[in-house]
């Protein structure tokens, strides 16, 4: 399936919105958004329904408005320093069809003009599911290492995120796992250059990198008694 989703003007927009993130601006500017943000994100999302099976068929694309993978840009500003009204990249996340927000494992596209990526895994879980993950490594180190260093997700994705300074309570301080036990996130990281992500191949180099990314996410859904 060859498609050109995004393209410059997609990026033009998102750096346009950075410098004019005001509802005033947004709203005189609202077709741009539906043209080079929305309209072909949905696409995307769209295509992807009958792609995510052969990955996993537990994770799900809903091609929604609101309410589904496409992230809203609209920024949740009540509890954050900045007021600022607009979300100036695309996000988009297929999660586990248990799934309730953007903490349940999932595949994720990030689109911006400072950064685009590709990632997967278990971004903030709550103290329950980290807790699962952690048990998981401890019990089955083997298994966690193999798929932590497995040559094709390796080859692509680096693990990112958030980490604890110290040992986590209540497990051991010598571990050789360690590090890995200190993680507050499990998430894979493959960043991507903006041709990529407005190559008419585009979808096919999403669906490549949630393959290499197999081993992370059925090490985490087994973690957590999921299906994956």
């Amino acid at each position: 399936m060859a498609n050109a989703y995004f393209s410059q003007a997609t990026f033009d927009f998102l750096t346009a919105l950075a410098a004019n993130n005001n509802r005033d601006w947004f709203e005189e500017n609202k077709q741009r958004y539906e043209d080079s943000v929305r309209t072909p994100a949905l696409k995307l999302i769209s295509d992807m329904v009958s792609e995510l099976p052969a990955i996993s068929p537990h994770f799900v694309a809903l091609p929604k408005k609101s309410g589904g993978s496409l992230m809203r840009v609209h920024r949740d500003v009540r509890f954050g320093k900045s007021k600022l009204p607009y979300k100036t990249n695309i996000g988009i996340q297929f999660r586990h069809e248990i799934g309730k927000d953007v903490h349940a494992p999932g595949y994720y596209i990030h689109i911006a003009p400072d950064g685009c990526f590709i990632g997967a895994g278990v971004w903030q879980p709550d103290a329950t599911a980290l807790g699962k993950i952690r048990d998981a490594i401890i019990e089955h180190g083997d298994a966690w290492v193999a798929a932590r260093d497995d040559a094709a997700f390796t080859k692509r994705f680096e693990l990112s995120g958030s980490a604890l300074s110290n040992p986590p309570r209540g497990y051991p301080k010598t571990h050789p796992l360690l590090e890995d036990l200190k993680r507050k996130d499990f998430i894979g990281i493959a960043t991507l250059r903006e041709s990529s992500v407005t190559s008419k191949n585009s979808i096919s180099t999403v669906v490549s990198h949630f393959n290499d990314a197999t081993p992370l996410m059925a090490f985490l859904c087994k973690a957590l008694a999921l299906r994956f």
